[in-house]
């Protein structure tokens, strides 16, 4: 490395991630001045597309802005609506609800483990590469998602988009027997889920901590996936709690001059959402079966409140939501009878209403405004990958402060390491919008 005159180094895109944008680092001999992530893609226009729609369109067109997690953004959109509009689902089909996100969160978290993550702690470059020298681990994985995504095609009608959601529950529910061939499928997945718990303890994890305020969901009865109030676990160790139609007032959007993509602040102050963030938060509501995976796999017990902000570890608490997906899906289907309807009527009522689920990187906001008629006159959705944004870039002029202290690396290591770290907190760009280019200024 020279510290001489300034560099420039661009790399052309950044591998396993979802989507694509920039990084710019400005580095003056061994200090870190600055660390922006540059999303460069053209907003979506999402929220514009859903002004003047019927309030029973939502569901269906915000699906479309993750093939990933469309079942975040319909669950949020539907509980926003149906806030709005003054009604409630029953219990059976707000039981069918959270099955259907536990497929989700099986599926987007054995993605991101097995095909995205776990090459960086085993030496690989890809998930190809990955599957050549632990065929056995990558079929492990795949085994996985693929019972998430049985579950999505069973009650959603596809893996992708799911079509049988609609405002208010479902167009069909299942009967009985259609769910006892997934409830044996995903006994076998419970083996699998733990068999990854054991699997990811066993990487070698670097050393690192987040300092940020910790944002999710929290419930009083069980871990929060499709319901609860939103909770802050300041950095400090005190928490609060707000309302979710109270979300606007505390985490606010500003327009960056170097991202198409809005930041969030959390009460002026940088905040991380997603698995660290909702097991330091309600880990105590994670069933027996998963708080035992937590301490076998050196989380500590969440009973006890304990916290990881490691965010290479954050691979480790997705683990342990697997092993919770399942063993929550079993619960649900084992105690399953059909709703008299599957879903109940909404009928259009002016109003504003909130939603928000934890999809698999984090809270999701929705807020829609309607007209007497239910036309929707104003949307916002605060996806959780355009919350964590500040945090991330925290999180790179760390990693890469602490490099250049015990050492002198290379561009190519230094890009790397950005990649990694980035890859923890496994953004989700398409919802926000878009990763990697990466700048190197050095001075």
């Amino acid at each position: 490395m020279t510290h001489r005159g300034s560099r420039v180094l661009r790399v052309g895109s950044l591998a396993r991630v979802e989507g694509e944008g920039a990084l710019h680092l400005r580095v003056a001999g061994r200090r870190v001045e600055q660390a922006r992530l540059r999303i460069y893609e053209p907003p979506r226009f999402f929220e514009a597309f859903l002004r003047g729609r019927s309030h029973t369109e939502p569901p269906d067109i915000t699906a479309r802005v993750c093939g990933i997690c469309p079942v975040a953004y319909q669950t949020s959109a539907c509980r926003a609506i149906e806030d709005a509009c003054g009604v409630a689902v029953d219990r059976r089909v707000g039981d069918l609800r959270r099955l259907l996100y536990c497929g989700e969160w099986i599926e987007s978290h054995a993605l991101h483990l097995y095909l995205l993550h776990a090459p960086d702690f085993l030496g690989c470059g890809s998930a190809v590469g990955l599957a050549r020298t632990r065929r056995p681990d990558v079929e492990r994985g795949l085994r996985l998602k693929q019972a998430g995504n049985a579950l999505l095609e069973q009650l959603g009608g596809r893996a992708i988009h799911p079509v049988n959601v609609r405002l208010g529950g479902f167009h069909r529910a299942p009967a009985p027997a259609e769910l006892r061939p997934l409830a044996e499928r995903l006994r076998r997945a419970a083996d699998d889920a733990w068999d990854t718990v054991r699997w990811v303890a066993g990487f070698d994890f670097p050393d690192a901590a987040l300092d940020a305020d910790f944002l999710a969901l929290a419930s009083e009865t069980v871990y929060a996936i499709d319901d609860g109030t939103p909770t802050v676990l300041r950095a400090g160790g005190t928490r609060t709690a707000f309302p979710v139609r109270a979300f606007p007032d505390h985490v606010r959007e500003e327009q960056v001059p170097h991202s198409t993509a809005l930041h969030s602040r959390l009460d002026g102050r940088r905040h991380l959402t997603g698995p660290l963030a909702r097991f330091a938060v309600g880990g105590a509501r994670l069933s027996p079966v998963a708080r035992q995976a937590a301490l076998e796999a050196g989380l500590g017990d969440p009973a006890l409140g304990a916290v990881c902000r490691n965010p290479y570890r954050s691979a480790l608490v997705r683990a342990v939501e697997v092993v919770y997906a399942v063993d929550e899906a079993l619960r649900i289907i084992d105690a399953y009878e059909p709703p008299e309807r599957p879903h109940v009527d909404v009928p259009p009522a002016a109003g504003t209403g909130h939603g928000a689920t934890e999809a698999p990187r984090g809270l999701l906001y929705h807020r829609y405004r309607l007209d007497a008629a239910g036309t929707v006159t104003d949307a916002c959705l605060v996806p959780p990958t355009a919350q964590n944004q500040g945090a991330i870039e925290d999180d790179l002029v760390r990693t890469v402060q602490r490099a250049l202290a015990e050492g002198d690396p290379t561009d190519e290591e230094l890009t790397h390491l950005c990649e990694r770290a980035i890859r923890n907190h496994d953004p989700c760009i398409s919802c926000s919008t878009h990763f990697l280019d990466l700048t190197i200024d050095r001075v």
